[in-house]
């Protein structure tokens, strides 16, 4: 088997265009209108929408020209269908089927979250039989129990409020800090003391721990440091911003790895993969490792350039939907931009 996929994304503000031939990728090429949502702090989903119309034919060909093939060489296309923003989401879907019906290729509605995870077969190779995916974003934070990436994906929990990253982006606001806040609280969080100050943990202790083993909720912890912070200022106290940055990455990351871990154990899986925009900070990929092998188990994690949106990881699971003879979309599929995580294709 040598098909050549095409992998598209425009699920939020990232324009994604990839090729996978045979698991290998030959061209990863990304175009961002993020430069745009500073002053706005947050996407504007009419911005993002008008920005891939823009940047789609032009990262397309420069996919191309990077990979050295023509776009009638491409066997099938894949396509992020869901979640993600609706008019961002439309402009994707439109062009893969534009280029599935003038090309005659099969088209391949694709799930945003688990791609996040497929990506990482691109770097460190085949998955085993069955694994823990932990996907985390600005506006994803799931658990999902893989017992198979094309067709056998099974959410075990999630995010009730706010997602990770999204819990990061508001933090940011309050201490002050550009948008998006999580690469700059990262930052802060490397010169300050972790143990300082000690932030809530949602839903890891007693019957709340029992009840939602595989879910999370950093609502109530952004809330804390909103606390913390105007009980300084009320108080006439300088704001330890590095402090704070450090502890709640900290409050953060231990959850997110502590009820990993727990579902790895709990589902017999040995290996943990984790993706998504948040998987690029450094504090929870060191406490995911630290953890992870204190248990006998195998941590993934792709590069960061895999962990924000791309088209590699559409085009990643599109490969393996392809290889696994999976029964492609129609070309009359419509976005769904709540797609529940244990679908991965729409048909």
């Amino acid at each position: 088997m040598n098909e050549l996929i095409l992998g598209i994304e425009t699920s939020c503000d990232e324009t994604g265009i990839a090729l996978v031939r045979n698991g290998e990728l030959l061209a990863d090429v990304t175009a961002t209108s993020m430069d745009e949502y500073a002053r706005y702090g947050g996407i504007i989903p009419e911005i993002a929408s008008r920005a891939h119309l823009e940047s789609f034919v032009p990262t397309l060909d420069a996919a191309l020209e990077k990979a050295g093939v023509a776009l009638t060489d491409v066997d099938a296309i894949a396509v992020t269908a869901g979640p993600g923003l609706i008019g961002p989401l439309t402009v994707g879907v439109a062009a893969a089927k534009s280029l599935a019906l003038a090309l005659g290729k099969p088209l391949y509605g694709v799930n945003h979250i688990v791609a996040h995870i497929a990506v990482d077969e691109l770097v460190h190779g085949e998955f085993p039989d069955k694994f823990i995916g932990l996907v985390v974003s600005g506006g994803h934070s799931h658990l999902l129990k893989i017992n198979n990436i094309a067709t056998d994906v099974v959410e075990l929990g999630g995010t009730l409020d706010d997602a990770a990253g999204e819990a990061f982006d508001k933090v940011g606001r309050l201490l002050g800090l550009p948008y998006p806040g999580g690469p700059h609280i990262d930052r802060l969080s490397q010169e300050g003391d972790r143990d300082l100050i000690k932030f809530p943990r949602a839903l890891t202790k007693g019957k709340d721990k029992h009840k939602h083993p595989y879910d999370y909720s950093f609502s109530g912890l952004k809330t804390a440091v909103a606390r913390y912070i105007e009980g300084r200022q009320a108080r006439g106290e300088d704001i330890p911003v590095a402090d704070i940055a450090a502890g709640f990455s900290e409050a953060v990351a231990d959850v997110l790895t502590q009820k990993a871990i727990r579902a790895c154990e709990l589902n017999g899986c040995d290996t943990l993969v984790i993706g998504g925009g948040f998987s690029a900070n450094s504090r929870l990929r060191e406490l995911a490792t630290e953890r992870a092998a204190a248990h006998g188990i195998t941590v993934r994690i792709p590069p960061i350039r895999y962990c924000t949106d791309n088209g590699a990881m559409i085009a990643a699971l599109g490969w393996e939907m392809v290889r696994q003879g999976v029964e492609p979309s129609g070309l009359d599929i419509t976005v769904d931009t709540g797609l529940p995580r244990d679908v991965t294709i729409i048909r």
